[in-house]
């Protein structure tokens, strides 16, 4: 794929993942708010409105101006090593792109809302409420460190390590 390809390919898939956040978001407000739950799949699943003040888990809750700044500075980190050092090894490349995604759609219920829209409450389990979004920055990550992994293994195969 040549680099001008990719690199639209990859916004196109940033946008994507983004609009999905948003849309569902807006939906999810529509619908739920304020405190409306509808089973999605029933015992395991339901949809039910929350505002996240805080970061993950909605832990240091208030910190809305310090979230904003730190996902501005590590997207723009992120970006830059995405599209200036061009990178060739699409895994990482992709996996990027939606560690992007992901901190865009939650940056921007931040910036608009003062806080993120929630709407995703697994039954089956204590979990915390979460989005689209989430999903993107835990599939990213879950990625990232695979790739990782991967990668020193390789370096470890190539220097003659075990």
């Amino acid at each position: 794929m040549r680099l001008r390809n990719k690199n639209i390919w990859s916004v196109i898939m940033i946008v994507i993942i983004v609009l999905i956040d948003q849309i569902t978001k807006y939906f999810a407000k529509s619908a739920l708010y304020p405190d409306k739950a509808v089973d999605f799949i029933k015992g395991f699943v339901e949809f039910r409105y929350a505002e996240n003040t805080g970061a993950a888990f909605s832990m240091f809750r208030g910190g809305r101006w310090i979230f904003i700044a730190l996902t501005v500075a590590v997207m723009l980190g992120v970006l830059y090593y995405m599209y200036v050092k061009a990178q060739r090894n699409l895994w990482l490349y992709w996996t990027l792109g939606v560690l992007v995604a992901g901190a865009a759609g939650n940056l921007i219920d931040r910036v608009f809302l003062g806080y993120v829209i929630d709407f995703i409450n697994p039954t089956f389990i204590d979990f915390a409420v979460f989005n689209i979004a989430d999903c993107a920055v835990t599939l990213g990550t879950i990625s990232l460190i695979a790739y990782l992994l991967f990668d020193v293994i390789r370096d470890s195969r190539r220097r003659g390590g075990h």
